[in-house]
């Protein structure tokens, strides 16, 4: 499915963030456990409906849906999407793809052998190529086509437009080998992630030189080598269709063509109905649907129970019969147009489940995983109690449950940033950051300063009646007069009366000073919280528009783009042990001596909630208990999709909201349209939470790397984040993946990546929440498609069981 706010390409040219614009994305309690000497969980399997291959039919079309046509077939160019690496894993050599459990495998179609041979004084990988191994035009697979690629992606020749080179510029040079069948590389320094190499192969025709590099694979593929080749590219008709390879020297492809065809998100139900398309990426509504019509085949022609007009009662039925049938004429003649429109309605519902009997879902987990992102760059979650705190409120669990349950698939929390569970290298890192404890949350809250009474305080550096703050008071009116072009919702709770406010914040204070035993009395009182949660549900609700349905131009927040640091206040006796039992959970985790190194340490953020120039001037404290500080409340910018396919992340961040309410941290829910989600708030950093998912990865020293580095500080004074968009990093972290990459020893590598995942869980800026579901639509006759998970599809074993005579797919009228 498509997935919003994605960076442009799936392929690894860097990691592919993805956010879950299928309503099947999703999130979790921290676990707050350590897998150390567990056995690594196991994956969902797969759901492709496996069938021996002289059991598929050889013949027919098989129409494939995509987002949108590719914007280029280079998938090392920045603009490379998710259907540039469909396309091309069926045009090109992988020489590792990855298997069911999410590690590569040597691929024999066109390597016979691949292996280090030599690690002193240099690292030397030898390849020794399948002697059947053929470019579409009859030419060899050899070390020339090595040759160009790496020279094209190593990264010293600028005139190639490339997005990545990791793992290339390490590279020395490339020799032939004994024979034109082998490949010598050898690397200048050590790279464990060296089968991440030269996957895909372009022909050296390509990769030769900028131009051909540049626009020579943009609209077309002229010399390939996989089981199809490139028959040709309809922009009018949306597709790109594939034919039989003639040279392929492996298992023959069952299929004589595949076409890959454009369909939007929201088209998909109506594709599958009219026989447009027979596989499809779908959302739960979909799915449920086809599940109805499967369950609904031996209705014997009862009307349907569900679909238009299935909830009307037999009294409003009466009712309306009456009106179409009354003395007053011009209501009577409205009636019967409104039940006129509902049978066609109710016929073509059901003409379209019908349809989809021929369909079923094939489900799994997809291999990615939805995460909260907390922006460290700027306000409060620049503060790292503040971080921690949020993560601590998130029940987890919950929010997994809130995505997975419905579908039947394994609602468990996700342990790890670099690896999914079924990997080798997954282990649960969560616990270096500590399991749910509300308690705890607010304690790290009180020692970063905010405090229930905070948001009722002057700043220390102003006067009552001065002219900063009724210049602060006419900005604030100003920011809220303003439209952001945007869809807002703000939790806090309703506004009470100023004596009650006065009498609530010297309560707070004194609370701040209490004992452990005192907090928690103070939270046994649940039954006046579940009394304010009502009031604060409503209060959210309060004030909702979005974007272009109010024919006001919209006006982004611009990002701060530098901010001042104030000095961090001195941590409490309670903060401070707090801290220190958070040390040495995370040095149980590393195995390490309870120290945490001095790069690991960030400095306490600035005092006050964030509010570039601009934005809408945060609303009152609630005198529920929402906290403040210096006359600020501590209210945090939530940014969500607001597209059709995005209801599943709006739940999720709805609880989330909820959860963090409970400790008294405000959310300004912000929804925004799908194409501008990412560009224009993630990647910019206007936000301060959001939920994207970021794919799996066997290689996760060489794309987790840019995910996690500490931004570095640029000449302008701005942040050079590579996809850290979190703003979130520390120098270890870097020097862990630095480490990993180098290490030739997989065991060796796969500690370190479990060292450098618990100083990230310590770091607070990525939550990951739940790995995400894979719902896809399959013609039900279609035989090794569907739900793939981790493994990589095998196209040359796709087609339709026995004969295709029965009704096919490809035989429907189009």
């Amino acid at each position: 499915m498509s997935h919003v706010g994605v960076p442009r390409g799936t392929v690894r040219k860097r990691r592919t963030l993805a956010l879950l614009t299928t309503g099947v994305l999703t999130i979790p309690v921290l676990a707050g456990c350590s897998s150390g000497d567990e056995e690594a969980p196991r994956g969902v399997a797969q759901d492709i409906a496996p069938t021996a291959r002289q059991a598929v039919a050889d013949g027919s079309t098989v129409n494939w849906a995509i987002d949108a046509l590719p914007a280029t077939f280079n998938a090392f160019q920045a603009d490379a999407d998710s259907a540039t690496t469909r396309v091309t894993e069926a045009l090109l050599p992988t020489l590792f793809p990855m298997d069911k459990a999410g590690q590569p495998r040597l691929n024999p179609d066109y390597l016979e052998s691949a292996k280090v041979i030599e690690r002193e004084p240099k690292q030397v990988v030898l390849y020794k190529l399948n002697q059947q191994a053929v470019w579409s035009d009859g030419r060899e697979i050899g070390a020339p086509d090595f040759v160009a690629q790496w020279r094209a992606l190593r990264g010293k020749d600028s005139a190639f437009w490339t997005a990545r080179n990791s793992g290339y510029e390490r590279i020395e040079k490339i020799e032939r080998g004994a024979d034109d069948l082998q490949v010598r590389v050898t690397f200048s320094k050590p790279y464990g992630d060296w089968r991440s190499l030269f996957s895909p192969l372009y022909p050296k025709e390509i990769t030769g030189s900028p131009e051909t590099f540049n626009d020579g694979a943009r609209t077309t593929l002229k010399n390939t080598a996989g089981p199809f080749v490139l028959r040709g590219v309809s922009k009018a008709d949306g597709t790109v269709t594939l034919a039989r390879n003639p040279r392929w020297w492996g298992d023959k492809a069952k299929l004589d063509t595949l076409v890959f065809r454009a369909v939007a998100p929201k088209d998909r139900t109506k594709a599958l109905t009219d026989g447009t398309v027979d596989v499809a990426d779908v959302d739960p509504s979909t799915a449920d649907r086809i599940t109805l019509a499967r369950r609904d085949r031996g209705g014997n022609g009862q009307p349907l129970t569900h679909g238009p007009g299935a909830d009307v009662s037999p009294a409003a039925a009466l009712y309306s019969y009456a009106v179409a049938h009354g003395s007053d004429e011009k209501a009577a003649e409205a009636e019967q147009a409104a039940r006129a429109k509902n049978r066609k309605a109710v016929l073509a519902y059901a003409a379209e489940q019908k349809a989809l009997r021929d369909f079923a879902v094939r489900k799994s987990l997809e291999p990615a995983y939805t995460q909260l992102a907390l922006n460290g760059e700027s306000g409060p979650l620049a503060d790292d109690r503040v971080r921690r705190a949020v993560a601590r409120a998130l029940d987890r669990e919950e929010l997994a449950r809130t995505v997975l349950g419905p579908l039947g698939l394994p609602a468990k929390p996700l342990g790890s940033h670099l690896a999914l569970a079924g990997q080798p290298g997954y282990a649960d890192g969560s616990g270096a950051l500590g399991e749910q404890n509300e308690k705890e949350a607010r304690a790290l809250l009180a020692d970063a300063g905010w405090t229930r009474g905070g948001a009722l305080q002057q700043p220390k550096d102003t006067k009552a009646g001065s002219e900063a703050e009724k210049k602060g008071e006419k900005e604030g009116e100003d920011g809220a007069d303003a439209d952001t072009g945007e869809e807002k919702k703000t939790t806090g709770g309703a506004e009470k009366e100023e004596n009650a406010e006065k009498k609530d914040a010297e309560k707070a204070d004194k609370d701040a000073e209490k004992t452990d035993k005192d907090a928690e009395k103070d939270e046994g009182k649940a039954d006046k919280a579940s009394r304010d949660e009502e009031d604060s549900a409503a209060s959210r609700d309060e004030g909702l528009y979005i974007v272009g349905e109010d024919d006001k131009p919209a006006a982004h927040a611009p990002a701060a783009t530098g901010t001042s640091a104030v000095p961090a206040l001195a941590p409490a006796r309670h903060a401070a042990f707090q801290s220190a039992a958070l040390l040495r959970q995370a040095a149980a985790v590393l195995g390490e001596d309870g120290a945490v190194a001095a790069q690991d340490k960030q400095p306490g953020g600035a005092a006050g909630a964030y509010a570039p120039a601009g934005t809408p001037a945060p609303a009152p404290a609630a005198a529920k208990g929402q906290l403040g500080k210096d006359g600020k409340a501590l209210t945090l910018r939530f940014v969500l999709p607001s597209g059709p396919g995005s209801q599943s992340l709006r739940a999720v961040g709805d609880k989330i909201a909820a959860m963090l309410e409970k400790i008294g941290i405000g959310t300004e829910i912000t929804k925004v349209p799908d194409e501008s989600y990412f560009k224009d708030h993630i990647a910019s950093g206007v936000y301060d939470l959001a939920l994207y998912s970021w794919p799996a990865s066997a290689y996760p020293a060489t794309d987790g790397r840019p995910i996690y580095a500490k931004p570095e500080p640029a000449t302008d004074g701005s942040l050079l984040v590579e996809q850290n968009y979190t703003r979130v990093g520390t120098d270890h972290i870097d020097q862990l993946f630095d480490r990993a990459a180098g290490e030739l020893d997989e065991k060796a590598a796969r500690d370190l990546m479990k060292q450098a995942d618990a100083r990230i869980w310590a770091a607070a800026g990525s939550i990951p929440l739940y790995q995400r579901p894979q719902l896809v639509a399959v013609d039900k006759k279609l035989a090794n498609v569907g739900a793939f998970g981790f493994a990589a599809p095998r196209y040359q074993d796709i087609g339709f069981k026995n004969r295709q005579a029965a009704g096919s797919s490809a035989d429907r009228k189009k």
